[in-house]
């Protein structure tokens, strides 16, 4: 099967990422599998194991499709009304406005992503975990947590991270964010035990994941899935975060806790009774690339055979934001 994976970012990701890695990893993967791949990519992209065709925003992704495609795997959103003359279907990687209709052939990233836009059809990601280097799972962690994500995004609930580990009287470093942040308002946190990294990937952020004893994650959403999360687990890392979006379905009772109140989650960092080597095994087995790429490929067939993923265009129908957090 010959697949044309589109994205709207180049290939491959320099930094941290996250539609680009899952995309990447998925083509690795079936590669891997004998299939041939084609990214449609803005220029500056490259890939060892497939072709690269570039394309900008200001034109017609279907005029850039080349012979021999048998599937178009977009990864946004082109209109609910797509027309294209090859089987086609999209990846909806992020929340939705509210009442925005997409295509019938969209694929969500976890269950509860696809119900609340009135769908079933989901895929987990997973990501290709051999490039994510060691993991040390006999050995103590050091006596730090960690926060993985855009702290500017006030729905990621830094604030309530830093909280956390406060009121456990633990140490936290900030992957994502700064200490004096005015994108949001005023914020300037003032504490030795917080420390701040900014915006990093690569081994720097995989050196942090490492050695810390756990994942906090507050966030005031609804996680379409969650990347940060199963990145953690990968290093044996348990995760402490609100019971939103998909978080349920990432993080079982062995590999973390999950409440929407700040006294809870700090009580779970100060038990932390968690067994490592479970919550590594989950990332590598639940969520890696291999097993994302053979869903993706029962559904290229379905549509391939003409079969509509979804019985009318899925529409986000609830706010996904300003969820509760109890600062008891």
């Amino acid at each position: 099967m010959h697949i044309l994976i589109c994205n709207h970012s180049p290939i491959p990701v320099f930094a941290y990422g996250g539609t680009e890695r899952v995309i990447w990893d998925l083509g690795k993967s079936l590669v891997a599998q004998g299939h041939q791949i084609t990214y449609l990519v803005p220029q500056g992209s490259i890939c060892p194991f497939g072709n690269v065709i570039t394309w900008e925003p200001n034109e017609d992704w279907r005029d850039k499709i080349p012979h021999g495609i048998d599937v178009v795997h977009l990864q946004f959103n082109p209109g609910a009304n797509i027309d294209c003359d090859h089987p086609w279907l999209i990846t909806q990687h992020g929340n939705s406005d509210v009442g925005e209709k997409l295509p019938l052939n969209t694929v969500f990233v976890s269950a509860n992503h696809a119900r609340r836009h009135g769908a079933d059809c989901h895929v987990h990601n997973g990501l290709d975990w051999s490039s994510y280097g060691p993991v040390d799972l006999k050995n103590n962690p050091s006596d730090y947590f960690h926060f993985l994500g855009k702290a500017a995004w006030r729905v990621k609930n830094v604030r309530g991270a830093i909280d956390v580990c406060r009121a456990a009287h633990k140490k936290l470093v900030v992957m994502g964010g700064t200490r004096l942040n005015l994108k949001r308002g005023f914020r300037f946190t003032w504490s030795p035990s917080i420390s701040f990294l900014g915006m990093v990937g690569g081994e720097q952020k995989f050196e942090v994941m490492r050695h810390s004893r756990g994942l906090v994650f507050p966030v005031r959403w609804h996680e379409p899935f969650g990347l940060a999360v199963i990145e953690s687990l990968y290093f044996g890392c348990p995760v402490f975060s609100t019971p939103y979006g998909a978080l349920p379905e990432l993080v079982t009772e062995e590999c973390g806790h999950l409440s929407a109140h700040m006294s809870d989650l700090s009580m779970a960092l100060n038990k932390n009774t968690f067994n490592r080597q479970e919550c590594h095994q989950r990332a590598t087995q639940q969520f890696n690339a291999d097993v994302m790429a053979k869903k993706y490929l029962a559904i290229y067939e379905r549509v391939i055979s003409g079969e509509f993923l979804n019985h009318s265009p899925p529409v986000m129908r609830e706010t996904a934001v300003q969820l509760p957090w109890h600062l008891d």
